[in-house]
């Protein structure tokens, strides 16, 4: 998923980037430059171990500053780096985190500049993205070790899993530098639904007409995406149901991908049946209709048009939703091409939903950006044009409050 453009405050986000020694230290040059790329001041700091993997000077180039690489050497005038470092920054990343350094950090030493870095860095938000052969992941004393981090208040990011350097397969890789990102624009918002379950529908629907055409929109699925998004960072499990589009999987959620409102009907009743949800978002652009597929490819007639499919209408995965017993609070989406208010706020009453988010669909589809409406029974509240994420992590704070409360 393409990011959204950043805000000021975003973009003055000051990042601490620690490297340890492992082969995916190489991973940490892209990292560093996608910091710097997203607006952020990037100053890394290298263990003696890392220097042996990736070069000091190639760090120095991508984030535009003297890397930090000895306490006894230290680049504030204070002298004072292992405090001053961490302190000035809004996140601490160590990536890679080898196994030699999550036992370090356990065990509380200060035996080297990231170690001690570590014990200086009092509220900073800190992750660390752990990276070793799978047989090292696995091995008691390391799952000790990270087991006593996440208990400390820090934030472990992966592994992920495939093939190593080693020739290996299986746990130990450390994410790649898109998810880290991800992981790190996390750290900074609230975890607003922390413990809550979301179920989210998002993209546009393919309803086939024969075995080559059928009737879709123009919906690219991005506010879905970044909704699906804006909900993990705040600390939900999420389950996207999504419809056919060129979007990447969204990282941290678990998708579904359907093509028809039928199959994503099924797909979200079953998750329903199967466990209860807090919170449902629909978000995709359901086709209303469906024609009588026919088999084959209906072949273009010489004297006219070939005979037009007969349709019948797509069920209403939102109304249904609402109508359950056991609904999660619902939240619908309403793109309109004209008399956005008041098409909206009578869609809001059919389907009877809570909470409706209307917005302009010519003005919306395809792009990085959007402005809606927020109708509910108190009224109409307008939300200004922003980038679809920050849109997104806007509207999981309106929604956020209004959660009942768990049982």
């Amino acid at each position: 998923m393409t990011d959204a453009p950043r805000t000021a405050a975003q973009a003055s986000r000051r990042v601490l980037l620690g490297i340890s020694g492992g082969i995916a230290a190489y991973k940490a040059c892209e990292l560093a430059r996608l910091l710097v790329k997203a607006g952020h001041q990037v100053q890394v700091a290298m263990s003696e171990a890392a220097t042996r993997f990736v070069g000091p000077i190639t760090l120095q180039a991508l984030s535009g500053r003297e890397v930090a690489l000895d306490s006894w050497h230290p680049l504030r005038a204070s002298g004072m780096d292992h405090i001053d470092l961490v302190r000035e920054a809004d996140a601490f990343v160590i990536a890679p985190a080898s196994a030699d350094l999550l036992a370090r950090a356990a065990a509380g030493m200060a035996d080297d500049l990231l170690a001690t870095l570590l014990l200086a860095r009092d509220a900073v938000p800190t992750l660390l993205a752990p990276a070793m052969n799978r047989a090292m992941w696995a091995h008691p004393a390391v799952q000790r070790n990270a087991a006593q981090l996440r208990g400390d208040g820090l934030r472990l990011a992966g592994p992920g899993s495939g093939e190593q350097a080693c020739g290996e397969v299986g746990d130990g890789r450390m994410l790649e530098p898109e998810q880290l990102m991800w992981e790190i624009e996390a750290l900074w918002q609230p975890r607003l639904l922390q413990g809550r379950r979301v179920l989210l529908t998002a993209g546009p629907t393919f309803e086939a007409w024969d075995e080559v055409r059928g009737l879709s929109n123009r919906s690219s699925g991005k506010m879905g995406w970044a909704l699906a998004r804006a909900a993990w960072e705040a600390g939900a499990e999420v389950v996207l149901v999504a419809g056919p589009t060129a979007l990447a999987p969204a990282y941290g959620v678990r998708t579904l991908s359907v093509e028809s409102a039928l199959q994503m009907r099924d797909a979200v009743q079953a998750e329903l049946a199967h466990a209860p949800f807090d919170l449902f978002i629909a978000a995709a652009a359901v086709a209303d209709w469906r024609p009588e597929a026919r088999p084959g490819k209906i072949k273009k007639q010489p004297d006219g048009l070939p005979p037009l499919p007969q349709l019948r209408l797509n069920p209403d995965i939102l109304a249904e939703v609402a109508a359950r017993a056991d609904a999660p609070f619902c939240v619908g989406f309403a793109a309109e091409a004209e008399h956005l208010v008041a098409h909206a706020q009578a869609k809001r009453e059919r389907k009877g939903v809570p909470l409706l988010v209307g917005n302009l669909g010519p003005q919306t589809f395809g792009r990085e950006d959007s402005s809606c409406v927020l109708i509910d029974a108190q009224g109409v509240r307008e939300l200004p044009r922003m980038g679809k994420l920050d849109l997104a992590r806007r509207l999981v704070a309106e929604i956020a409050p209004r959660l009942p409360a768990r049982a």
